[in-house]
């Protein structure tokens, strides 16, 4: 998973707006946080994939990534040479600091294949925040939100390629399975290949359980940066999280 894709990642995704993004999650921290105002706060991204919400939050911090797969991170090097990138699974990695911040974005949480591998990853993340920072989780879609037997399509252009991918989406059991199909014409000629991805349902209340059990004060946007939310969590059990911060979090009340 995530090898041939690597490569053509960005080609993909590149009508997805990582600035607006990383605009909203900068404010999201600058009004929720409750760590020092320094020059400069700190903030890791866990599965940084290609590196482009990086290149934008780098704008307000000092950035690091954590991303399991090697050929994303290969590509997320050559974007963002000068950033401390390392290869890790979201549920086991040990970086001996914390951080002012910590972001899991694009529903990468999701990959997690059980609730107890859910609450590893998060409780993970929690061991990394500064008391008083934030720990943001954009999760996958909840058991009720998913549409069973989706059909999605893609039309990309790079330099010197065009890429399609169709896509449909099932449910089995607690996970959705996402059958990806991508076809890469090039002047070399045209190249098919297909990536399964196999993504877990979980629902809203494992969620908060999980931010819970990792010590984390939560509240959720439901909107988020792209519809599918977003789990804010205060690493501090001594502050509130009123409601007027969770507000704060909408994407019309967060300046850049």
């Amino acid at each position: 998973m995530y090898t041939r894709l690597a490569d053509l990642y960005d080609v993909i995704y590149a009508k997805k707006d990582y600035a607006a993004e990383a605009r909203l999650i900068h404010g999201v921290i600058d009004r929720c946080a409750r760590t020092p105002r320094r020059a400069r706060r700190t903030l890791l991204d866990v599965a940084c994939g290609t590196g482009v919400h990086l290149s934008h939050l780098r704008t307000w911090y000092d950035v690091e990534g954590v991303e399991l797969s090697p050929w994303m991170l290969n590509v997320a090097r050559r974007r963002l040479p000068d950033v401390p990138l390392f290869q890790y699974d979201m549920r086991h990695f040990d970086l001996g600091k914390r951080f002012d911040a910590i972001t899991c974005l694009f529903s990468a949480i999701g990959y997690m294949p059980s609730v107890t591998e859910l609450r590893r990853a998060i409780a993970t993340m929690a061991r990394h925040v500064l008391p008083d920072g934030l720990v943001i989780v954009e999760p996958w879609f909840t058991p009720e939100r998913f549409t069973d037997g989706h059909l999605h399509a893609d039309l990309a252009e790079g330099d010197g390629l065009k890429v399609a991918r169709v896509s449909v989406s099932r449910r089995e059991g607690e996970m959705s399975v996402l059958d990806m199909h991508h076809m890469v014409a090039s002047r070399n000629g045209v190249e098919r290949f297909f990536e399964r991805h196999e993504v877990r349902l979980f629902t809203h209340e494992q969620y908060l359980s999980a931010f819970t059990a990792a010590g984390l004060v939560t509240v959720f946007d439901a909107e988020g940066l792209d519809g599918r939310g977003l789990y804010v969590g205060l690493a501090s059990a001594r502050s509130n999280v009123s409601l007027a911060a969770q507000r704060h979090t909408s994407r019309a009340k967060v300046s850049a």
